[in-house]
């Protein structure tokens, strides 16, 4: 199987500092590549991470702040530069048109790649492929502001014990996976549901529910977690999490694989995130992003 994995290009909070490049997230799945709020810097990043125009097949940004937005020109300009020979897609909040115009258009290029502008207007769906379903929360932010969360479809596993007991081998596999049934066996006789993966992404919101129905169930959640929770207020007020509120969210999602980032620059020390989320209760795995680091996606375990 291709790899599903996170590769972090940045993880700062509205300004960089020396450690911490503006945000930006490529998430690897299977053959396509998802790029997540590209702030300034990305480009560069993407150079340092081993990370190609190539591999991006779809943009999602959600929402117009500067630390989420503006590597966009940059991008969208390299995208073009060389010659992706792929169509990418574009998400962003509806009501960000204008700023979406206005970044990819900031200054003269020729364009050579089919880019479709895909705005988020409201919860659900917005594309459907055959690895993945992409769907979209709204979060609680000063501007408007949305979660976006992949599920890939429920499968099958094939089990040899119980194909042998009854007695079914080679084309007859894959025979009875298509048509359910082979001479009285069903497919249940023989197989067991594959929960298909999960994966949500979150940025810059308070708590509400959007924040949930994205979390929920994930094998993967990247989450921000702008403050520490003695600073609480603060996030609140700014429409932000602390790594405590975020540690929760995840614990009540059943979530396996918890990455923490978009750290403010008032804490130098990002380790600790992951001690005040251990505290909030917080067991499955745990990743306190930086920069330019790979974190797989859990392998699937079987229900």
């Amino acid at each position: 199987m291709s790899a599903r994995e996170l590769v972090v290009l940045g993880t700062a909070s509205q300004v960089p500092t020396r450690h911490r490049n503006h945000n930006g997230y490529l998430l690897r799945w299977d053959g396509e590549g998802i790029l997540f709020d590209p702030g300034e810097g990305t480009q560069r990043q993407m150079l340092r991470a081993g990370v190609a125009a190539h591999d991006i097949d779809r943009i999602c940004v959600t929402h117009f702040h500067g630390d989420h937005s503006l590597g966009l020109a940059g991008v969208i300009q390299r995208i073009n530069l060389d010659q992706v020979p792929h169509p990418v897609t574009a998400h962003y909040p509806a009501s960000g048109q204008h700023f979406f115009e206005r970044l990819r258009y900031a200054t003269a290029y020729r364009e050579s790649v089919e880019l479709t502008e895909a705005p988020v207007a409201a919860d659900g769906p917005l594309a459907t492929t055959e690895a993945y379903t992409l769907d979209a929360h709204k979060l609680s932010h000063p501007v408007e502001s949305y979660g976006y969360r992949l599920v890939e479809p429920d499968g099958r596993r094939m089990l040899p014990a119980r194909l042998a007991e009854h007695g079914i081998a080679g084309p007859d596999v894959g025979r009875i996976r298509r048509e359910g049934v082979l001479g009285g066996v069903t497919l249940d006789d023989v197989s067991e549901r594959r929960r298909g993966q999960r994966f949500a992404f979150i940025m810059d919101t308070r708590l509400c529910d959007g924040v949930y129905a994205l979390a929920e169930g994930c094998d993967m959640l990247v989450i921000e977690s702008t403050f520490l929770d003695e600073d609480e207020r603060l996030a609140t007020d700014h429409g932000h999490l602390t790594a405590g509120q975020a540690a929760r969210v995840a614990r009540e999602a059943g979530v396996r694989h918890l990455v923490l980032t978009h750290f403010s620059q008032r804490y130098p020390d990002s380790e600790l995130f992951g001690a005040q989320a251990r505290a909030a209760g917080f067991g499955g795995e745990l990743t306190v992003a930086q920069d330019l680091i790979r974190v797989p996606v859990p392998t699937r375990h079987h229900p």
